[in-house]
């Protein structure tokens, strides 16, 4: 892949930079279009730009444009290197759609795309089992989060009468909560947490860093995980006032961000080791989320553009590393900072904004964490997990910028190390000091900020100028946070040591392990399930089926009696009475007979018996296709009947007298059918239909005959595939009626073993 095609993929991102900025200089806020897309459904393709949306925006194409630079030289010479541009294009434009769509089923849409397009970039290096396994995990725990998300949607538009998210999130305020709402929220909220790895989910996050450096960058430090987290914003002035919603929120976030920096300790892989920090952030944010006040939604803007511009440097670091030394093993790396400087600056000026240093975009960010957490409505552990977040991340920037760069490992030096090219170098430096620059001038980002916390929270703009420039946590808080994260820092080893052993004591139960026991078990519940399902026995098929439709119809029944009306009793004609006595006469017959022949006749007679009930209830022609049916039909399989006795084939039923659960399932499936039958013609005749039919028959089908019209002009389709199906199911029996008609010719011709073969086999 030549440089004027890379040249060409990164225009893409660096084309729609320059858009989101356009907007931004030159249009008010919101900008909102839509296009008709399925009427009949209520689906338009609409999309909608706010300051939540253009934030989003210009982190999806800023970072992308760094990331297509950086691509170009981590992959450089790389056979696959035109498909992971192409995956990468296309994720763009999902996370685009995504943060724009303004219909929670264009939203859908967009939102499966992605964990799609996730799955082929986590499995970018598909010879690799490592890579695999991760790449199905992320699609397995998305997917099913995504299929949660869809029946949330679904419901909430139901509820709101809309699928307009903008009109849903102004209408939800004053609408009061139902159990449908509720359900919707509970839905919504799994595949949020399922998308940004939120405690229990929060295990596929670190697995999907066998991805290239690229994807990790992109993916998990600034699009894709933080996809839930705008979802949740996006929500968060509609469901805000919800206890559920705020109290879900703060304390699945504050669980997350807790959780996800004590397992950092664990790892030796710098990668994994970021990707813990980051699930720790992901649930800052959730917390954040589910905070009151205005200075929360500031929070939330401030953290989301911070944490893009000090974690994906990182990664790229972490790249660079594995890049030019071979390994990402923190034990094994010191000193680079001789052979890899430029990587080493990155690495710094990236660190310092992650841990909350001076000078630094990170450390506005912290003072506005630090104001929010400490008011009245938070409870203690969300502030001792910010606690927790702080020091730690204070320890993973160490670990990240110094411990691999400046402290000397011993006998692990790493003498082959070499610094990457341009393109390796020129992306992590670019946005590292743009994390600086924004530290030393807030105010450039001020308006951004100010702007997505109004889409949040509204009338916080000015709330949000006010919070971003008064900048910096007070020197005693900072000093305390950076002597506990120095302190986990110099016991990394040691503490590693103790999570590691006590990792293997109750391995078993965390949620990868559960993971994994779930996907061995599915194979084994398959096979149990088959074995007591599929036992080779037609009447064990149809029990099952009878049963559990007379079961659900019962279920359904008995779930609206109370409300059901039922008929007056009207003697019946003494032609009725003869059809149902003949239809029970044969029914009760084809039970206790055993000779297939004489079973056959009894049970031609329910088909007579339907067809006279057909003709003294006013419908003669259906009457009059059943009687020449039957009369074929019993004519065709009695003449086959008679040639199996002829050749001495036939044999009575091998089955007992009677079967007393089979008596029971027959028995209440007919009940669970008559009430239905009672309770429907009961009701009030609606004509409707019948007036339609009738009234267009004529004119519009040109047939007199409303019946036939019906099958062969508004049910076309339907009979044309009905008949179809009889066609093929007779071209599909016609082998075996040729092999029945040749077989004792070509067995008489083949002598003693083709007749075994041929006429024994058939029969």
């Amino acid at each position: 892949m030549g440089r004027g095609e890379r040249a060409l993929f990164t225009l893409l991102p660096a084309a729609g930079l320059a858009i989101v900025a356009w907007v931004l200089l030159t249009q008010e806020l919101p900008v909102a279009r839509s296009w008709a897309w399925a009427p009949a459904l209520g689906v338009e393709l609409a999309f909608r730009i706010d300051g939540l949306s253009a934030l989003m925006l210009l982190m999806i194409t800023g970072v992308g444009t760094a990331v297509f630079v950086y691509a170009g030289g981590y992959l450089h010479g790389h056979p696959a290197q035109r498909r992971l541009y192409v995956l990468l294009s296309l994720f763009m434009i999902a996370m685009v759609g995504c943060v724009t769509a303004d219909h929670l089923m264009v939203l859908f849409l967009f939102w499966e795309a992605t964990s799609l397009l996730s799955f082929l970039l986590v499995g970018f290096d598909h010879e690799r089992p490592e890579s695999r396994r991760s790449a199905q995990q992320a699609l397995m725990v998305t997917g099913t989060g995504g299929l949660a998300l869809l029946a949330g949607f679904i419901l909430l538009a139901q509820a709101m009468g809309t699928g307009s998210i903008s009109a849903i999130v102004a209408a939800l305020p004053t609408t009061e909560a139902s159990p449908t709402l509720l359900a919707a929220m509970a839905l919504i909220l799994v595949g949020a947490f399922t998308k940004s790895a939120q405690f229990p989910f929060h295990f596929w996050l670190p697995g999907a860093m066998a991805a290239p450096t690229p994807v990790s960058a992109y993916l998990h430090s600034a699009t894709m995980v933080k996809l839930g987290v705008y979802l949740l914003a996006r929500l968060d002035p509609g469901f805000g006032d919800w206890d559920a919603w705020e109290w879900t929120l703060k304390g699945v976030g504050s669980v997350t961000a807790a959780w996800g920096m004590v397992l950092a300790l664990r790892e030796r892989d710098l990668k994994r080791i970021l990707a813990w920090s980051t699930v720790a952030t992901l649930g800052t944010l959730v917390t954040l989320v589910g905070l009151k006040g205005d200075g929360a939604s500031v929070a939330v803007g401030a953290l989301l553009l911070a944490h893009a511009l000090y974690k994906a440097p990182l990664f790229f670091v972490a790249g660079n590393i594995d890049h030019g030394a071979g390994t990402r093993v923190i034990d094994k790396l010191g000193n680079l900072r001789h052979a890899m400087p430029w990587t080493a600056a990155a690495a710094l000026l990236a660190g310092a904004s992650m841990a909350g240093m001076p000078l630094s975009f990170g450390y506005v960010v912290k003072d506005v964490i630090a104001e929010v957490k400490s008011a009245d409505d938070v409870f203690a552990f969300a502030r001792a997990a910010n606690t927790v977040f702080g020091a730690i991340a204070v320890a993973v920037a160490g670990v990240a910028a110094i411990r691999v760069f400046w402290r000397h490992p011993g006998a692990n030096e790493t003498p082959e190390a070499h610094e990457g090219g341009p393109a390796l170098v020129a992306p992590p430096l670019a946005l590292a000091l743009t994390g600086v620059a924004l530290g030393l001038f807030p105010f450039f980002a001020q308006d951004l900020i100010a702007s997505a916390s109004d889409a949040m929270t509204p009338a916080t703009a000015t709330v949000a100028v006010s919070l971003t420039l008064a900048f910096g946590p007070t020197l005693g808080s900072l000093a305390v946070t950076l002597a506990i994260g120095a302190a986990v820092y110099a016991a990394w080893d040691p503490l590693h040591r103790l999570l590691e052993a006590a990792a293997q004591r109750i391995g078993r139960i965390g949620m990868a392990s559960q993971y994994e026991r779930s996907l061995a078990a599915i194979p084994r519940l398959a096979a149990a399930s088959t074995r007591a399902l599929q036992t080779g026995r037609l009447p064990a098929y149809v029990a099952l089926a009878v049963g559990t439709l007379g079961a659900a119809m019962a279920a359904a029944f008995g779930a609206g009696a109370a409300d059901l009306a039922w008929p007056a009793w009207e003697a019946p004609s003494a032609g009725f009475v003869g059809a149902a006595v003949l239809i029970a006469a044969g029914a009760l017959a084809a039970c206790v007979l055993r000779d297939r022949l004489v079973l056959l006749l009894a049970a031609g007679l329910v088909g007579y018996g339907s067809a006279l009930l057909f003709l003294f209830t006013g419908a003669p022609d259906v009457a009059y296709t059943q009687f020449t049916v039957e009369t074929v039909f019993v004519i065709v399989v009695a003449a086959v009947l008679l040639e199996l006795r002829r050749l001495g084939l036939a044999a009575s039923l091998p089955e007992p007298a009677l079967r007393p659960l089979a008596a029971a399932l027959a028995a209440l499936l007919a009940s669970v059918i008559a009430l239905l039958l009672l309770v429907a013609t009961a009701g009030t005749f609606d004509p409707a239909l019948s007036a339609f039919f009738g009234e267009r028959s004529v004119t519009e089908a040109y047939g007199r005959n409303v019946v036939n019209v019906i099958l062969v002009d508004y049910r076309a389709l339907d009979t044309l595939g009905e008949i179809t199906v009889v066609m093929l199911s007779l071209l599909a029996a016609l082998p075996l009626l040729q092999a029945l008609k040749l077989g004792p010719a070509a067995s008489s011709r083949s002598g003693p073993v083709s007749s075994r073969g041929g006429a024994e086999g058939v029969r």
